[in-house]
């Protein structure tokens, strides 16, 4: 004879544990149809709370239903969909189905704040007290962040942290608004949940956001896009709700801003306007994005080697204590546009390993020119490799009074054993790496380089990553865009980027325009100088074309 159901702790709505139910004929054959079809269990049996109604029966969109069925057929989804469309919900009914028809699955809600967190799994224990009891599992555990039923299925809500999941095991993991995790924390929770995930076979990650700008989650579904990962990409207009027609647009656009309505309703990625590199030149980037041909040891290789090319390899150095990364990223000089071809991040490795890193990388690439910054724990990497290891192609750096560092043959006696980071060399280095990029002289495919630099914004009176983003590869295209401003450099590789870019310029003023301003008086000089005698024109094959641009306009900062 069944059990009397006298509720969970009181609780009328929830079925305690271990308690048999009575179901007729056709309460079983619901229970088959439900089990069968989490669409059709969402429709029919389960409730939300809709604005100005109170709680309703969930009653699916199309594009919500598709979600729900893509959720049950792949193991790994990311969801890009406008704000207010019910896409946190639409997740929760799919982990509603999954609790009930399955034994001992363990899910984990996690959000960009714990609170977020905690008000999904609220949703979800509203959804299932207001399931029919013969529907229910009975509970064992029914806490604020946690969820527990005679099944054996667990359920419980975390704030997305660096350490991620490291200690549990689960089968499915949902993320909501992934794009509001700031950069260095979803890079470290990858890092350490993904080994979770891949431990079984069936495990799932969904990722369901709206998009905030180009960070770490755009990066993702780029390369979902691109086929680049096993992420199966969603994404719905906003359109697709009911109700959502041009006059409720404009009435949106009205009421907020017509980039608020890209970002959080056509759901664009749009990057800050004071980033390094301009947001157009950074969406084309995004779009270069591939996966490295060969991984090792924290080294992502894009393109091997090759015999008789020139190699350039610049380092950005941290103490390796879990923070900032140790860095470096490995340029194919040879010829323009220069390609980054491989590249190295690591936030646990110590500088006493770091130098080996480094040669091994160097010597791989045809005994490559290796460049590193010696502010602080630098200078012991830099001091490593020129005196333990005896590499003979680190850079060295001499200072010329006022016209600051450069690069030196390495012959005189007071020498750097690399480049001593300053407002100057930053200055230059971020101006001639802004030039490389924006004009395709420097061609990028790495997505953890890329997307630092979707952060690397204005600061101060320099350029530096966001608060929440890490900029250790950032730094080492900066180092980068200083070093192939140098002599040295230009005598060496036997390209001078600079010529490159005036002579581009000036076919195209001689194609279209004379430039304006520049007015021959007929004398021989070679040069015009503005009021204040600075040179700001170089003659160059008869005419006059305007002289380092880039570095004029920095000048005037």
């Amino acid at each position: 004879m069944p059990t009397p159901n006298l509720g969970y702790l009181g609780n009328p709505k929830l079925r305690r544990a271990f308690t048999q139910i009575a179901m007729s004929q056709h309460e079983v054959d619901e229970y088959e149809k439900c089990m069968d079809d989490p669409a059709y269990f969402i429709r029919n049996y389960m409730k939300i709370v809709v604005l100005g109604k109170g709680i309703q029966p969930f009653l699916l969109y199309d594009f919500q239903e598709d979600m729900i069925r893509t959720f049950q057929r792949e193991r790994f989804v990311i969801c890009k969909i406008p704000r207010q469309s019910g896409k946190t919900i639409t997740t929760v009914g799919y982990l509603v189905h999954t609790i009930l028809f399955n034994e001992q699955y363990n899910i984990a809600i996690l959000a960009h704040k714990g609170s977020a967190a905690n008000g999904i799994l609220a949703r979800l224990k509203l959804a299932y007290e207001n399931l029919p009891p013969w529907l229910q599992s009975g509970i064992i555990e029914w806490n604020k962040g946690t969820i527990e039923l005679e099944n054996g299925c667990k359920i419980a809500a975390f704030a997305t942290a660096a350490d991620g999941l490291r200690s549990g095991s689960y089968d499915i993991i949902l993320l909501d608004e992934f794009a509001f995790v700031p950069n260095n924390i979803a890079e470290e929770f990858f890092t350490s949940t993904y080994p979770v995930i891949t431990a079984g076979t069936n495990t799932k990650i969904i990722i369901v956001s709206t998009p905030k700008g180009m960070n770490h989650f755009c990066t993702m579904w780029m390369k979902a896009e691109k086929g680049l990962s096993d992420h199966f990409p969603i994404e719905v207009h906003w359109s697709a709700v009911p109700g959502r027609d041009q006059a409720w647009k404009d009435q949106t656009i009205r009421n907020t801003s017509a980039e608020q309505f890209q970002q959080e309703f056509e759901t664009e990625f749009i990057g800050s306007s004071q980033t390094l590199i301009s947001p157009v030149k950074m969406r084309q980037l995004l779009l270069n994005i591939e996966n490295p041909i060969e991984s090792v040891d924290k080294l992502d290789i894009y393109v091997q080697p090759e015999p008789g090319k020139i190699y350039a390899i610049t380092v950005d150095v941290s103490e390796g204590q879990g923070l900032d990364s140790s860095a470096f990223s490995v340029f194919d000089v040879s010829s323009i546009p220069y390609k980054q071809v491989a590249k190295y991040k690591n936030n646990k490795i110590s500088s006493y390993l770091f130098p080996t890193v480094i040669y091994q990388a160097a010597m791989k690439y045809n005994e490559a020119f290796v460049l590193v910054e010696i502010n602080s724990i630098g200078l012991m990497v830099a001091d490593t490799l020129h005196h333990e290891l005896a590499y003979e192609n680190l850079i060295k750096i001499k200072t010329k009074g006022r016209q600051g560092q450069q690069v030196s043959g390495g012959y005189q006696k007071n020498f750097a054993l690399g480049l001593k980071q300053s407002t100057q060399t930053k200055r230059i280095g971020c101006a001639n790496l802004k030039a490389l990029i924006e004009n395709d002289r420097l061609i990028l495919c790495d997505a953890d380089t890329i997307t630092e630099l979707t952060t690397f914004a204005a600061s101060k009176q320099s350029f530096a990553a966001e608060a929440g983003s890490n900029d250790d590869l950032a730094m080492t295209m900066v180092i980068f865009g200083w070093m192939t401003s140098q002599k040295f450099f230009k005598e060496t590789i036997s390209s001078d980027i600079r010529q490159s870019l005036q002579e581009e310029q000036m076919n195209l003023m001689d194609r279209d325009l004379v430039p304006f301003g520049a007015i021959s008086n007929g004398l021989d000089d070679d040069n015009k100088y503005d009021q204040a005698g600075k040179d700001i024109w170089v003659k160059d094959r008869g005419n006059f074309t305007p002289w380092d641009s880039v570095n004029h306009l920095w000048n005037k900062l």
